[in-house]
């Protein structure tokens, strides 16, 4: 399977290419999915010159048919949306009704809506809610392992939590450790991080069959999460302690990694390759003894 996430993955919405698409990938035997951003109106990563969130993912569902995709992958926003003038709760209803607004389009054509918890937005029993709050006959989960530490959230909760909803996923590693402001959180190929990929894999395989495991392998360098200064808890008020701790727990186990040198773009398309293959060779590696 191949997931193209965005549009610009793509390369266009035009039905030839569309066709193209579809024709190359059934040569290869690879199924396609496909996906976009924003849906939430009111999100900052909302993109307002291309129509409401219905006109967008209504052409998104139109263009899914065509290229032989069975869902749509949507985003509500980033981690800016967790501090502005609408809470994050305002933000989940504003996206469920979008969803509910197109629910007989999306059912008709036979898809689903795949929600990712993406780039700090929600923690996954605020996915959980959006999903559940919109209907889970036809929306359920991108699930990112990734991401779920830029809300400080512990990944193996996010897949206990979002299991049953699993349409797909992105899957990569991550290390996390603690510094004296907090704790900070990077990237890394498959079998370099230290938040126990293995069992993530595992529990993936044993509670979400039939789902693929898509592998989005981005390597940086660390994030911080300053939790030690009082503003920071803005962003997650009802965050409850005891999911803050499975948290902290992994943070225990890390040890600091060093800033990723400057490349040049050439240097860095290069890197990009070798952490892909490094990745798949590991993951066929470790799957071949699941």
């Amino acid at each position: 399977m191949v997931h193209f996430s965005e549009v610009r993955f793509l390369g266009s919405l035009e039905e030839q290419n569309l066709k193209e698409v579809r024709t190359h990938a059934e040569k290869l035997g690879i199924e396609v999915e496909i996906g976009m951003l924003s849906i939430c109106p009111t999100s900052t990563l909302f993109d307002k010159s291309k129509g409401t969130a219905e006109e967008q993912l209504t052409r998104m569902a139109a263009a899914a048919g065509t290229v032989g995709s069975k869902i749509v992958r949507c985003v509500l926003g980033s981690a800016a949306d967790r501090t502005g003038a609408i809470p994050i709760e305002g933000h989940i209803e504003n996206t469920v009704q979008v969803l509910r607004n197109v629910r007989s389009r999306i059912m008709d054509a036979g898809l689903k809506v795949a929600i990712e918890n993406y780039a700090g937005d929600m923690q996954a029993r605020e996915v959980k809610t959006l999903i559940e709050g919109a209907g889970k006959e036809f929306v359920g989960s991108c699930l990112d392992s990734g991401n779920p530490l830029w809300t400080i959230e512990d990944p193996h909760l996010t897949l206990e939590t979002l299991a049953p909803y699993v349409l797909t996923s992105h899957v990569r590693d991550t290390a996390v450790w603690n510094t004296p402001q907090g704790v900070a959180v990077a990237w890394t190929r498959m079998g370099e991080g230290n938040v126990g990929i293995e069992d993530y894999i595992r529990e993936y395989a044993a509670k979400c069959a039939g789902r693929a495991l898509s592998l989005e392998i981005i390597v940086n360098g660390p994030r911080f999460f300053n939790y030690r200064d009082p503003k920071f808890w803005d962003a997650f008020r009802k965050t409850p302690a005891w999911e803050f701790a499975r948290f902290l727990a992994l943070a225990e186990k890390g040890t600091p990694r060093a800033a990723l040198p400057r490349l040049s773009r050439e240097a860095a398309i290069a890197r990009e390759l070798e952490d892909v293959d490094a990745s798949l060779g590991w993951t066929k590696a470790f799957l071949e003894k699941v």
